[in-house]
């Protein structure tokens, strides 16, 4: 597969460069080449994201694993875990450059397209692909059922 790959950054920043000022009881820590200071411990926490936010629900990976093996099969909680790494860590590269073109248009809405867009312009052609035809399938289903007004048509965003 071809595509532009360059180097990747997370798009949520684990830590953030702020400077609380120059008191005694600051704490200066060094992450990633990031010169962090801080007031104190709770100021440290809060900086910091949040496991949690930063990964999708272990449950749901681990489910999503399940349902393509064998009835009899187990999956180990080491597996579960680096994959809930991994396919957090792709959503988040490939949101991200979806949301850089977005940016570059002056838009601020993240439609499909845009994600179809960052799949191809990353390498994932084959993948950018399949999902342009299951988003235009979506569309053509969304697009017979009637809306929360009880109206025909497909749902768009202000941005489309």
């Amino acid at each position: 597969m071809a595509g532009n790959y360059h180097s990747f950054q997370n798009p949520i920043p684990r830590y953030q460069n702020y400077n609380f000022g120059s008191s005694s009881s600051n704490h200066q820590h060094e992450h990633d080449g990031l010169v962090v200071v801080v007031e104190d411990q709770q100021q440290e926490e809060s900086m910091m994201v949040k496991e949690q936010d930063r990964l999708l629900p272990i449950a749901n990976v681990g489910r999503i694993m399940k349902n393509i093996l064998p009835a009899n099969a187990k999956v180990s909680k080491e597996a579960k875990e680096t994959m809930q790494e991994c396919v957090s860590e792709f959503i988040s590269f490939v949101t991200g450059e979806a949301s850089d073109k977005c940016h570059k248009e002056k838009r601020k809405t993240v439609n499909g397209d845009d994600i179809c867009w960052a799949m191809a312009n990353l390498g994932f052609d084959d993948y950018a692909a399949q999902l342009k035809k299951y988003l235009h399938r979506y569309r053509v289903l969304e697009g017979e059922k009637p809306n929360h007004h009880g109206k025909g048509g497909p749902k768009s965003s202000p941005d489309n």
